[in-house]
């Protein structure tokens, strides 16, 4: 049974959707981090004085889920996993409690950096359309058309949003993570994994950093596609992620 978080949120001081979105980070770093409920449980105690909380309609963990596609090759998947600097991921992110949808194409290129291009859809299952198609034709490096991909698998999570009083920092927290393989119909549920997504003002003072050595929180890339397709597709390639599959499978067995 996944710990509940709420009591600990509650203690939190509030920060609105509207305050949030006014936050601007332009030299951004982002750094992913794993962890497991019992440290996430001690970090949303000690963070208390530093930290505020996003709350939107008077929740403050919000359901998020992902439909992710890709061609008959894997073509996005096996780029990851051949450790590809430049990368895309196609995808529709759906902000389950507002109802929002969004059509994505999200690239990263040789030196680090994400971006994202998206417009919004009505549906969480609205990919095969002729504004997507267009919309693909125009950002995909892979000249993929929209006629050769399908939807491969669907996550589902919880987020925790924080930022520091400060406003140079944000920290997004997601928990109780579930997949469901599209093609395959395996599921899987990592209740016990937390990934955690810093993203500061360049290299400001942080004070979640010292939190996370004293917790022995160390960082680690982490892609919710890649991760919940070797886990959920039988004979898939995925050597170049075991070494991270035991690194979650030590965490969450803490």
């Amino acid at each position: 049974m996944p710990k509940d978080f709420r009591p600990l949120l509650d203690r939190l001081e509030p920060i609105t959707l509207e305050e949030m979105t006014s936050i601007r980070l332009m030299n951004r770093i982002d750094s992913k981090y794993l962890a497991n409920e019992d440290q996430l449980e001690l970090l949303l105690d000690m963070v208390r004085q530093d930290y505020l909380v996003q709350e939107t309609d008077g929740t403050r963990m919000a359901n998020y889920s992902t439909l992710y596609l890709d061609d008959d090759q894997l073509t996005m998947y096996l780029n990851h996993h051949n450790r590809r600097l430049n990368r895309q991921k196609v995808r529709i992110r759906s902000y389950v409690d507002s109802n929002l949808n969004f059509f994505e194409v999200k690239t990263k290129n040789n030196h680090g950096r994400t971006k994202k291009k998206r417009f919004q859809v009505e549906d969480c299952n609205q990919w095969n359309t002729p504004q997507a198609a267009d919309f693909l034709a125009q950002y995909s490096m892979y000249g993929i058309g929209l006629d050769e991909i399908a939807p491969k698998i669907r996550n589902y999570f919880k987020r925790i949003t924080l930022v520091n009083r400060e406003r140079t920092e944000r920290l997004t927290i997601d928990s109780m993570l579930r997949f469901h393989n599209m093609e395959s119909g395996l599921d899987r549920d990592m209740d016990r994994l937390v990934v955690l997504e810093v993203k500061r003002d360049g290299n400001t003072p942080s004070p979640i950093m010292d939190i996370f050595r004293e917790l022995r929180i160390h960082p680690s890339g982490f892609s919710k596609y890649c991760i919940g397709m070797a886990l959920t597709t039988p004979g898939i390639k995925c050597g170049n992620f075991k070494t991270k599959l035991r690194k979650i499978e030590k965490i969450t067995s803490i």
